[in-house]
């Protein structure tokens, strides 16, 4: 894979006018997100305007909801040529397995274990999860290979743990990926890009810390400039 591709730039934008101009600015970018804000002011047809540049896209809905519901859903958000979904965990294994059952093309499916801006107090008083964070995205990650899933969202903190749990090829898409010095924003569980590598991170999904940089094809190619030297520590090591 080219590691420009391990990069997952988050459009965290509202029109398309902003995205085509943060796109002229990024054009060694190979894969972008697509979340919430920017599917639901554009559309589907967006996923073919960013297919037809020759993108990869990961949309980013979180679905979680009935069984039922959720295969419905995943089946329409998977012909729309995307090459990542994802789900939320916390809808359980059924509802994990029909979702998995629904996929069209090649899309691959991830489950959410837990946001990067949960922490343990959270988790614990707000959520009323008992337990660490580890244990829950360990818990809700097999949870997810269990229903046949491709990977999972989460920190780049437990990664090495679901690595050594779950096996190498299992995918692990990690957001909370902050350059040092950088701003941590509302990310709680966070790690730098080489960390992020280094622990054994597929893709890294970043967004303000680049859309928003004042040199967005600087802060992009120096991030990359990190992952490469990352995979090339690994091979000396």
């Amino acid at each position: 894979m080219n590691h420009a591709e391990r990069i997952i730039v988050a459009l965290d934008l509202d029109s398309k006018e902003a995205i085509e101009n943060i796109l002229v600015r990024l054009p060694d970018v190979r894969f972008v997100k697509v979340g919430m804000e920017l599917f639901y002011s554009n559309g589907p047809d967006f996923i073919s305007f960013l297919k037809d540049k020759g993108l990869k896209v990961f949309l980013d809905l979180k679905v979680h909801d009935i069984p039922n519901t959720a295969y419905r859903a995943i089946n329409v958000l998977s012909k729309l040529g995307c090459d990542l979904l994802n789900l939320h965990c916390a809808g359980g294994l059924e509802m994990m397995q029909r979702a998995r059952e629904a996929l069209q093309e090649d899309t691959k499916l991830l489950g959410v274990t837990q946001l990067t801006s949960t922490s343990q107090e959270m988790l614990n008083q707000q959520l009323k999860i008992p337990g660490t964070v580890d244990e829950c995205v360990l818990h809700y990650a097999q949870l997810a290979k269990e229903a046949g899933l491709h990977g999972v969202v989460c920190s780049p903190r437990e990664v090495k743990m679901l690595k050594s749990e779950l096996g190498v090829d299992f995918l692990t898409v990690t957001p909370g990926v902050r350059p040092a010095g950088g701003q941590l924003q509302d990310q709680k569980r966070v790690m730098t890009p080489r960390e992020a590598i280094l622990a054994g991170s597929d893709y890294l999904v970043i967004g303000r810390p680049i859309i928003q940089a004042e040199d967005p094809y600087g802060a992009f190619a120096d991030i990359l400039q990190e992952v490469e030297e990352a995979f090339d520590e690994q091979t000396i090591n």
